[in-house]
């Protein structure tokens, strides 16, 4: 396997707090109702979809620093307030950035060995694997959100991740 980019991690955490403010913001102009309605997605409804992903992503995080900062099953919601989920996420997106720019090529390339709670197989891979499988999640699910939301007619815009460097100039 190639060796991972170190800037990876802080490339594609900053996609996810640009890509999270989008989806966030288009979220923010459906009512409670609609944001909550069962819509027939994996995880049902936008709101529990956009919980999901903050649950993946606060999982894995506390394995990678060791803190636990989740204790509710995946089939509980962390929040059932939108204002409150998107305060979470804002909080998350922040420390994931501060916490990729910490990362090093040693500590990603580092093998680990880890069992699968889900799919209940062991495994040593490099850390870099597990970290992308954090954004990958993300963006697989983010991108659930996307058609919800485009079925209310509501569009999220620019996703493209090349793009992102040209709205920070």
């Amino acid at each position: 396997m190639a060796m991972f980019q170190g800037n990876m991690p802080q490339l594609m955490a900053a996609y996810n707090q640009w890509q999270n403010q989008q989806v966030y913001a288009a979220a923010a102009s459906l009512t409670d109702e609609q944001r909550k309605a069962d819509r027939g997605a994996f995880f049902g409804s936008v709101q529990r979809t956009l919980d999901h992903i903050l649950w993946g992503d606060l999982m894995w995080l506390s394995r990678f620093t060791g803190e636990e900062l989740v204790t509710t099953p995946s089939s509980e919601a962390l929040y059932v307030q939108f204002e409150q989920l998107r305060a979470a996420r804002e909080a998350l997106d922040a420390r994931l950035i501060d916490w990729a720019a910490g990362l090093t090529e040693a500590w990603l390339n580092e093998p680990v060995t880890w069992t699968s709670k889900l799919y209940g197989f062991t495994q040593t891979i490099p850390r870099w694997v597990q970290v992308q499988h954090l954004f990958n999640h993300q963006t697989h699910h983010r991108g659930q959100v996307g058609t919800l939301l485009k079925q209310y007619g509501v569009d999220v815009g620019i996703t493209d991740i090349p793009l992102l460097s040209m709205l920070n100039e």
